[in-house]
């Protein structure tokens, strides 16, 4: 069973910046589409951001040239470098797998990101 162990969260100043990490183990890293999603206390889990096997990527628009998502396809590890952090930033942050449009596997236990002076 595949297991997703997401890192990288932290305390941060508004304009300050982040980089997640998202280890996957197991051998569909490489297969399949990966996202970053978030979630804010009492709100649903959103997708964030999407990159393909081969490297296409996809944004939600509220973090548009503030957030790059890549892999290492090498390393089984997914990242997310989050500047120019806003406090409607701050959320716990997960990652997963993706199979026609929606996340499928079990999700790990996030990492929480603070934004806040």
């Amino acid at each position: 069973q595949v297991q997703l162990v997401e890192s990288g969260g932290d305390l941060v100043q508004p304009g300050g910046s982040l980089r997640l990490s998202c280890a996957a183990s197991g051998s569909i890293f490489n297969i399949y589409t990966m996202g970053w999603y978030r979630q804010a206390p009492g709100k649903q889990r959103d997708m964030v951001a999407t990159i393909s096997s081969s490297g296409s990527t996809n944004y939600v628009d509220s973090v548009k040239g503030r957030f790059t998502i890549s892999r290492d396809n090498a390393k089984n590890t997914l990242y997310l470098q989050m500047n120019s952090l806003k406090p409607e930033d701050m959320a716990a942050y997960f990652c997963n797998a993706v199979r026609q449009g929606r996340p499928f596997l079990r999700w790990g236990q996030g990492t929480q990101v603070a934004v806040s002076s």
